[in-house]
């Protein structure tokens, strides 16, 4: 008996069946076109987490932290996280044996005809019947069932956690995004604005020059047909800013009737660089990547599930307490009785369940790991087309640099050839426009450089060090969320309450 009782012990202890986790081997690469990543300690000037703070913006780090605290979509993803680490929790008590004190009191008729050692002749109970037992239980984890069961649910919660800061961190890139597209509209709106001043000027000269007889009413009308064009394009730039305003009220989880953004008068600030020494290994450290990984190893923690299913499960069963007919002796020492004893479960047939149950997790598994190798490849193209994207933009503005000021000049030399009459107002036209086309497309892509940082660091998963645990974001709780209304009431008031409830 006691070889036996050690059997199962040890066995509970150290048998697991089904395969252990390991990860998939992936093609990372030791450079990227056109920047190596050395293997390095990243930059120490850089933030750890708060990566947005690396475009030294205080309004964009207001903006992050409002909708870091106050987003739905973020609220929603830790909600789900906190179900993944309860549903863990709850898995790891089928470690533990489970006790009960089911109370009962019926009324019975037994049968005159039951099983009995000795004749009956007749007999049987009619009256009221009193138990007091408690129940034990407990399942003996022999094939490693309940701890691959606990191992698949605590990566699900993992990949919860997963979920959540990728939520997180998109939110946040939308947020320095779309702030920075906004910021890029209002550099715009300034050119246009400085624009529709110097053309009122030259409808000034060029009304002044009709009045004098030294000019013509064509180039009056022109002046005028520059001005109402430009006029008419900050209205366009107007209508989309307020609508990327109400994105952001959005994702910072605020009411976009309430919401505005005062027009900022200072250039866009100069992307962050690059570190050099940016190791090829932050892409797993991308949330999507960690939770794609996790997912895969739960589904091979699931494969020993289903392997376990086809070995006998063994329970510990007991139950003892007091039994009667009459509850005046229902706890008198003559009432006591109790059992106890190992309860088999051998699987002889079960219609092939078990069966395609594994065919089904070798299936999940399958697809958990087609799942685990396309964010890898996502993850790579991502940052192939940030860095590609980073370098291609440094070439076109260092190139409409040039163009804009020279076509500054030319529209100043225009301009003068006109007011000395030396050149047709056509010259001046042609020169303001390309001025002005040459500012706004330099502003657009200062904003689409900053732009293209935010998906690169989007990109490596958050920041060039990622070293941080996972941790849950601090939010602005909801009035409404995790409130019971019964928490203050007295036991007897709420189950009062249960009945009158609908």
């Amino acid at each position: 008996m006691r070889l036996l009782v050690l059997f199962l012990f040890t066995t509970s202890a150290f048998a697991q069946i089904g395969p252990d986790y390991e990860r998939p081997a992936t093609a990372t690469p030791p450079q990227f076109k056109g920047v190596t990543w050395r293997s390095a300690t990243p930059s120490a000037h850089l933030p750890k987490g708060e990566w947005w703070k690396v475009f030294n913006d205080s309004r964009l780090n207001t903006l992050v932290a409002a909708a870091t605290a106050n987003n739905q979509q973020l609220k929603g993803a830790i909600a789900r996280f906190d179900q993944a680490r309860a549903a863990a929790r709850m898995s790891r008590g089928d470690f533990f044996p489970t006790i009960g004190l089911p109370l009962n009191a019926e009324r019975q008729r037994t049968s005159e005809n039951m099983p009995s050692p000795f004749p009956l002749n007749g007999l049987r109970y009619n009256g009221p019947a009193y138990n007091a037992p408690v129940e034990f239980s407990w399942e003996l984890d022999l094939w490693g069932k309940l701890r691959r069961q606990a191992e698949g649910t605590r990566l699900d919660a993992a990949a919860a956690g997963d979920a959540m800061h990728n939520v997180l961190l998109g939110i946040q890139a939308e947020v320095a995004m779309n702030y920075f597209k906004l910021r890029t509209l209002d550099n715009e709106m300034r050119l246009v604005r400085e624009a529709v001043g110097l053309r009122n000027e030259a409808l000034n000269i060029a009304t002044a020059r009709v009045q004098a007889g030294a000019g013509s009413e064509l180039e009056q009308a022109q002046a005028e047909t520059e001005v109402a064009s430009a006029e008419a394009e900050i209205s366009s730039l107007q209508s989309q800013r307020d609508q990327l305003e109400n994105v952001i009220a959005m994702l910072i989880g605020t009411s976009a009737s309430n919401f505005r953004i005062p027009p900022s008068t200072t250039s866009l600030p100069r992307p962050p660089s690059v570190p050099s020494g940016m190791p090829s290994d932050l892409l797993e450290r991308r949330p999507d990547i960690s939770q794609a990984e996790r997912m895969l190893h739960a589904a091979t923690a699931r494969i020993g599930v289903a392997k376990a299913y086809f070995f006998p499960s063994i329970k510990l069963l007991g139950r003892g307490g007091f039994q009667s007919g009459d509850i005046d002796f229902l706890f008198r020492p003559t009432s006591l009785m109790w059992n106890i004893g190992p309860s088999v479960n051998v699987p002889l047939f079960s219609g092939n369940k078990n069966r395609w149950n594994l065919t089904k997790a070798k299936a999940d598994h399958d697809e958990a790991l087609a799942a685990y190798r396309q964010a890898f490849l996502a993850a790579l193209a991502d940052v192939e087309s940030s860095l590609a994207m980073i370098r291609n933009l440094g070439t076109q503005s260092e190139s409409l640099s040039r163009a804009r000021i020279s076509s500054e000049r030319a529209a100043q030399i225009a301009k003068v050839r006109y007011e000395a009459g030396t050149s047709p107002y056509l010259n001046v036209i042609d020169a303001n426009r390309t001025t002005l086309a040459t500012q706004r497309a330099t502003a657009q892509v200062s904003g689409q450089r900053l732009i293209a940082a935010v998906g690169l660091i989007k990109a490596i998963g958050g920041g060039w060090d990622q070293k941080l645990p996972t941790q849950v974001p601090e939010t602005t709780p909801d009035p409404a969320a995790q409130y019971d209304g019964d928490e203050k009431k007295g036991f007897f008031s709420r189950v009062k309450g249960w009945f009158k409830r609908d």
